[in-house]
């Protein structure tokens, strides 16, 4: 999935190198290519982020229910 995304700011770097001014080489670069491309990746990572949230939660209820099933020992032995 990076290999696009880094292929998609080249093309768009290359678009806005052949622009007329500056300013327009500066917009069309954040406009047609940091901006969609941050969209999409932020939608697209949307599943990886609730998987990681969703196992850090059960590790976090993991670590508060361990030691009242231990009856107090904390080192495990």
């Amino acid at each position: 999935m990076y290999i696009v995304a880094i292929a998609w700011l080249y093309v768009v770097l290359m678009m806005s190198l052949t622009e007329q001014s500056w300013i327009a080489g500066i917009g069309t670069f954040a406009f047609y290519g940091v901006a969609p491309l941050s969209l999409f990746l932020w939608i697209v990572g949307s599943p990886a982020r609730k998987r990681r949230r969703k196992a850090q939660e059960a590790s976090q209820d993991t670590a508060r229910a361990a030691p009242t099933l231990d009856s107090g020992a904390s080192d495990g032995a």
